[in-house]
């Protein structure tokens, strides 16, 4: 899930300061609750008490040193062993599941309990029946200093976007019959109460809007089933103290259905190169540098993170643009040092490599200096994949067969021509041209394209399962999500269609995900209600009210500075404007982002 990058609600916001995502989770952990548990001794030290989700939405929000900061002595696991300390307070962060909270009551009950005072905070709503549970026990009682629900049980994964960590849901949801499987509603519930709390953590009370059904097969009722299970969490959150009571937001959830191209096709962001060229665990890359001491290549780990402000400036642009600026600000740093008067023993410019060697001599510059020698190691590395494994020319059959400028022909020249290719690019590769072309897999067509591609059957069944969830093609038909575009010029089938009026800065930067274009429709107003029904009907029809809306008077857009450089399209692939750091080069600044709040979820 991702959205825009929101102002702090004015119903809980703190008078319309700029808070990012991230910042918002952060600060609830560590002042709303580790915060709220200091008493008249504050110095006294608190054990923090967690289970394996808990940890999780910690971990993902707060360093060690932030918990520390707020009292924290000792940090432990609910499940795990533990030695008592009577003499101490604890903070319970737990998910209200019975196993926690009978595990809680025998920390507490009895003569002799493990800590002196317990202050318990639920990552989600607590049932009535586990509260009863609770007073029951009388020797327990006395001995709580706070029960509180804080309604927090996601995982930010940066300052825009937030995960519910279920891995296997596409598995569990889309199944034959899934419905009748009980993890089928154990893990939408789920699913739910997660996304939930995102609401409840910046106040903000949505529309909740899906993607209709066009049938009634099980797989195509699960946005529907998933929507009724969030609304039913989040219309719970207006009896919490300044929540608002009407909506202030748009939540859109669709399934893969509506975009099957979108997590296969190559994209050519810094960030999505990373990702799917690098061996990442995580946010986490393992590069080899050079020796300072000019000994053997060393081992570096590189975290990708939003505390780095090289990658929050690049992310999101072009391979080929972040490649430039990083020789750019290279030779900015390089500038400021008589080394910089060097050249090439051949007199001509000094490459990027070399500019890095002059840069890593200045120390005056310290971490801002190591910061863009790993981007330079990063970007050199992500080059030198694209050359060796020929995946511009990929790339660029990819986009031609979703923009209608190539067919079966091209496919299967490049198949023939390029036999050496990774099997998991050729996979894509016809991934991308049964998402075109279905007809082209009817019948034994799929195999002899296996079979060219010399790919196994296993990776056959990986499309026969595409097609499953992409639905019939009458019903793709009618969604409007899946339907077959054609220009006048072309004679070739395409699943995009070029944007007007928009000129391609760089090479391979042409394609766009469905999710973007029925943002753009949500936010302007023309998103078919129809296709995306409206959960919350009753309050329908104010929503053009709730859109200019007396809860955003108090914090006017900023306007958008002008731009001297040339003029581009809203949409330029350059970079997005939810995608522009705090403080960007081109004379952007964070205040200047469209204002207009909206979340999508997309889980599958």
């Amino acid at each position: 899930m991702s959205f825009s990058d929101s102002e702090t609600s004015s119903h809980g916001g703190g008078g319309g300061d700029y808070k990012f995502f991230r910042q918002i989770s952060r600060d609830r952990l560590l002042h709303e609750m580790l915060g709220s548990t200091k008493t008249g001794d504050s110095k006294a030290w608190k054990i923090l008490i967690m289970d394996r989700v808990t940890v999780k939405v910690m971990s993902q929000s707060c360093k060690m040193a932030d918990i520390t900061d707020q009292g924290i002595s000792l940090v432990e696991e609910l499940f795990k062993r533990r030695e008592p300390m009577p003499g101490m307070d604890a903070i319970y962060f737990i998910q209200p599941s019975k196993e926690n909270i009978v595990m809680f009551l025998s920390d507490m009950s009895g003569r002799e309990p493990l800590y002196r005072k317990a202050f318990i905070f639920f990552s989600s709503t607590i049932p009535k029946e586990l509260v009863n549970h609770i007073k029951s026990d009388s020797s327990v009682l006395p001995r709580i200093g706070a029960l509180r629900e804080m309604n927090m049980e996601y995982f930010p994964i940066d300052n825009q976007g937030f995960l519910t960590d279920h891995e296997q849901a596409l598995e569990t949801l889309y199944a034959d019959d899934a419905e009748n499987s009980r993890h089928f509603n154990i893990c939408l519930n789920m699913m739910a109460t997660r996304i939930a709390t995102v609401f409840a953590s910046l106040k903000e009370l949505p529309f909740v809007r899906y993607r209709a059904a066009k049938s009634t097969a099980s797989r195509d009722l699960v946005p529907s089933k998933l929507a009724a299970a969030i609304w039913d969490c989040i219309s719970k959150y207006k009896a919490i103290p300044n929540f608002p009571q009407t909506e202030t937001c748009e939540l859109l959830i669709v399934d893969r259905s509506v975009d099957q191209i979108a997590p296969i096709i190559h994209e050519w962001t810094y960030d999505a190169m990373c990702h799917d060229l690098l061996d990442m665990e995580g946010n986490k890359h393992v590069i080899e540098v050079p020796s300072k001491t000019g000994g053997p290549p060393e081992k570096k780990e590189i975290v990708l993170e939003d505390h780095d402000p090289v990658w929050l400036e690049l992310r999101h642009t072009h391979i080929a643009d972040a490649s430039e600026r990083l020789h750019e600000k290279m030779t900015n740093f390089a500038s400021k040092n008589k080394a910089a008067q060097m050249r090439s023993r051949d007199g001509s410019e000094l490459s990027t490599r070399d500019l890095q060697k002059i840069v890593q001599a200045l120390p005056q510059y310290g971490e801002q200096v190591d910061k863009l020698s790993t981007h330079v190691e990063l970007a050199g590395k992500i080059n030198r994949i694209i050359r060796d494994t020929g995946l511009r020319d990929l790339g660029q059959l990819e986009q031609d067969l979703v923009f209608g400028d190539a067919g079966a022909k091209d496919v299967i020249n490049f198949l023939r021509t390029n036999q050496d290719t990774n099997p998991e690019n050729k996979l894509r590769l016809l991934m991308i041209y049964a998402t075109v072309y279905p007809e082209k897999f009817e019948g034994d067509k799929g195999v002899k394209l296996m079979q060219l591609a010399r790919l196994s059957p296993v990776d056959m069944k990986v499309i026969s399962n595409m097609q499953l969830i992409a639905g019939s093609p009458e019903n793709k038909a009618k969604s409007g999500s899946f339907s077959l575009k054609f220009d006048a010029g072309k004679t070739k089938q395409a699943n995009r269609k070029d944007r007007s009026g928009e000129e391609e800065t760089w090479q391979l930067f042409r394609f766009y995900p469905m999710i973007e274009e029925l943002l753009e429709k949500l936010v302007k107003g023309d998103l078919s209600k129809s296709d995306y029904l409206c959960m919350n009907q009753s309050s329908h029809k104010e929503e053009s009210e709730a859109r200019t809306g007396s809860v955003r008077k108090s914090s006017a857009p900023t306007a958008v500075p002008e731009r001297k450089a040339t003029p581009h399209s809203m949409r330029s692939r350059r970079t997005a404007t939810w995608a522009r750091p705090q403080s960007s080069d081109d004379g952007y600044s964070r205040h200047s982002i469209l204002h207009h709040d909206f979340l999508f979820f997309g889980p599958f």
